[in-house]
C-alpha cells in the first residue's frame, strides 16, 4: 500500500520513483545463459558429443578433401542426429523454464489425462528447431557468398557448408531459445550471455572466418579448395566455442 501526502495528495516522490525503476528493470530483464541438464547422463553425453563430432569429421577428412560435396551431402544427416541426440539429453527445450509445474494431487485423487502440460513436446521442438535450421540455410548461404564465397561456381558447396553451420551453430539454439524476438535480437547482435550453444555459434562463426585464411595462399595443396578449410575452422571453432561457453565464459557478455 502507497502511503499519500496528506496536503499533495500524492505519493512520495522518491518511492515513486523507484517503483518505476523497479518495473522498467523488470521489464527490460536480460535474457538469462541457458545451464545444461543437471543429471549424470546429461554430463556424459555433452562430453562424448564433443568427441563424436570431431572424430566423424577426422575420419571422413580425406574424403571431404577429394569429393567436398558428396561427402558434405552424406554426412549432413549424421551430424542432424547427433546434434539432435545431444540436443534432447543435454539441453532444456524452449519454454521449459516457463512451463507449469505439475499438480501435487491429494490422497485419493486421480490425475486427469491431458488435464496439465508439464512442459514442452521434446519431439517436436526438435523437428521444428531442424527446419528453421534448413530455412536458415538460405540465408546463410548468401551470407557466404557477401563474404567472398563464389557467387556463380561452386552453389552446392557453399550450399552445403551454410547447412553445416547451421546444424553446428543454429540448431541448439532453436531448440533452446525458440523464436523469441527478445533472445535473437541479442543472439544477432552478440549480446546475448554465454552458454554452451551461443559459445558454439560464436565458435562457428570465427572458425569458418579463419578457415578462410589458407585458401588465397600459394601453397598449391588439395586441401586449400573451397569449402574445406572452412569447415576445418567450423567444426573446430564449435567445439571450442561450446566448451568455453559451457565453462569458464558462462553467463558472461562481450564487453
Amino acid at each position: 500500500m502507497v502511503l499519500l501526502d496528506p496536503v499533495t495528495m500524492s505519493a512520495p516522490i522518491g518511492k515513486a520513483t523507484s517503483s518505476q525503476s523497479s518495473k522498467s528493470k523488470d521489464g527490460e530483464a536480460p535474457t538469462q545463459a541457458v545451464r545444461t541438464i543437471a543429471t549424470s547422463q546429461a554430463q556424459i553425453i555433452r562430453h562424448v558429443h564433443s568427441a563424436l563430432l570431431l572424430s566423424s569429421f577426422l575420419v571422413r577428412f580425406s574424403t571431404l578433401v577429394a569429393d567436398p560435396v558428396s561427402t558434405m551431402s552424406n554426412s549432413a544427416p549424421i551430424v542432424a542426429v547427433i546434434q539432435a541426440v545431444y540436443a534432447i539429453i543435454c539441453l532444456p527445450a524452449a519454454g521449459s523454464h516457463v512451463a507449469k509445474p505439475a499438480k501435487k494431487l491429494r490422497p485419493g485423487e486421480k490425475r486427469k489425462s491431458g488435464a496439465e502440460s508439464t512442459g514442452p513436446n521434446v519431439a517436436v521442438t526438435t523437428l521444428v528447431a531442424l527446419v528453421l535450421s534448413a530455412i536458415t540455410t538460405l540465408a546463410l548461404h548468401a551470407v557466404l557468398v557477401l563474404f567472398g564465397a563464389p557467387f556463380l561456381t561452386h552453389v552446392p558447396h557453399t550450399f552445403l557448408c551454410s547447412m553445416h553451420i547451421a546444424l553446428l551453430g543454429l540448431f541448439p539454439l532453436f531448440y533452446t531459445r525458440g523464436v523469441s524476438n527478445k533472445d535473437w535480437l541479442e543472439i544477432l547482435s552478440a549480446r546475448a550471455p554465454f552458454d554452451e550453444a551461443f559459445g558454439g555459434l560464436v565458435g562457428t562463426c570465427v572458425g569458418a572466418w579463419l578457415g578462410a585464411v589458407p585458401i588465397p595462399l600459394d601453397w598449391d595443396r588439395e586441401w586449400q579448395k573451397w569449402p574445406v578449410t572452412i569447415l576445418c575452422g567450423m567444426y573446430g571453432g564449435y567445439l571450442v566455442g561450446k566448451l568455453v561457453g559451457g565453462t569458464i565464459a558462462f553467463g558472461k557478455r562481450f564487453g
